[in-house]
């Protein structure tokens, strides 16, 4: 099998891949999608589900390219002497130094941060003092059918108009993915939650007042063309629980406090240091 077509396989076989996940074998070396998962997310600094859908593939493909160069040059610099050679072991003595420094101050600084501790008091003040933080605005689970035309929209109104309740909402979702031209169409037009000003106007406008469990009887235009929506939840202004946010509270004062520490360690380290 060429290289090309066995890449373009293992691309499309990703999801439905056995636990192992092995792509492809370079001389009986194993790369696996966890591999190439990893690297993507490195290069993306871990925000590769952000990459535009129609990338993905053709960064995977890059990527599994570069692992099987790795792998081959690592072979052949096997193969003509590299690791034996007095430039590789002193560079590697080098690389061994620097990384036994930095897992040791790896270690030793997850001790220092996890010997810090914050009281139920604590964590329950800064909550009372900084409550605007865990506001949250109203905000509304809608899905839509984006069509086009408005002829279309007011016969896709006329069709779901005598419906109501649970079967309402299944011919909308069923009618969303035979018609709507949106992205969210084969998902039944759902859009998920969002909050005031998140939307067009127009749209933003008419879903916020719009009843739960109901349709637009009028179609909506946009710049995107016209919309039939369906206002499935929604969530009143709200302030968060504390123990909704303690554990973000918890961190948050964890590395405030773990600053301070580390300050005073530090001092402590420099004076006892010969420092020339």
């Amino acid at each position: 099998m060429k290289l090309a077509t066995k890449l373009l396989s293992a691309l499309l076989l990703t999801g439905v891949m056995a636990s192992a996940n092995t792509l492809v074998t370079v001389n009986g070396t194993a790369i696996t999608q966890q591999e190439v998962d990893s690297e993507l997310m490195n290069a993306t600094q871990g925000r590769f589900n952000q990459v535009p859908a129609d990338k993905q593939a053709q960064f995977r493909q890059q990527v599994l390219q570069q692992l099987i160069g790795k792998e081959l040059i690592f072979a052949d610099a096997k193969k003509t002497g590299v690791l034996n050679s007095k430039e590789y072991k002193e560079e590697y003595k080098k690389l061994e130094l620097r990384m036994k420094k930095e897992l040791a101050i790896q270690v030793w600084q997850k001790k220092q941060l996890d010997s810090v501790k914050v009281s139920d008091k604590e964590l329950k003040e800064y909550y009372n003092a900084n409550k605007e933080e865990f506001n949250e605005k109203e905000s509304v689970h809608a899905r839509h059918i984006l069509v086009k035309d408005e002829a279309e929209a007011k016969a896709i109104i006329a069709e779901l108009k005598p419906l109501s309740g649970a079967k309402l909402k299944a011919k909308f979702e069923a009618l969303a993915k035979e018609k709507s031209t949106g992205p969210s169409g084969p998902k039944g037009g759902d859009l998920g939650f969002f909050t005031q000003g998140q939307m067009v106007p127009a749209f933003n406008d008419k879903v916020f007042n719009m009843k739960v469990g109901s349709i637009t009887m009028t179609p909506v235009k946009t710049q995107f063309g016209f919309h039939v929506i369906y206002l499935e939840e929604k969530k009143a202004a709200a302030t968060r629980a504390l123990k909704e946010v303690k554990p973000f509270i918890e961190q948050r004062l964890k590395m405030e406090k773990f600053k301070s520490v580390m300050k005073k360690k530090m001092d402590v380290l420099q004076k006892k240091a010969v420092i020339k």
